[in-house]
């Protein structure tokens, strides 16, 4: 079909390597940004390691 097409292998190479820039570019955002913190219901900050039986 294609064979050894050195422009056909240099375009699958150079698409792919956009794409890994593309994560880890997205992956370098996802870190900086600041993280939310987790809310329960009517905005109230959930504690997640509480249970009943803790606040007693």
């Amino acid at each position: 079909m294609f064979g050894n097409d050195a422009e056909f292998l240099l375009s699958i190479h150079r698409s792919h390597a956009a794409e890994l820039q593309a994560d880890a570019e997205a992956d370098r955002l996802a870190r900086s940004l600041p993280r939310r913190h987790a809310r329960g219901w009517l905005g109230r900050r959930r504690q997640p390691g509480r249970s009943d039986a803790a606040r007693r």
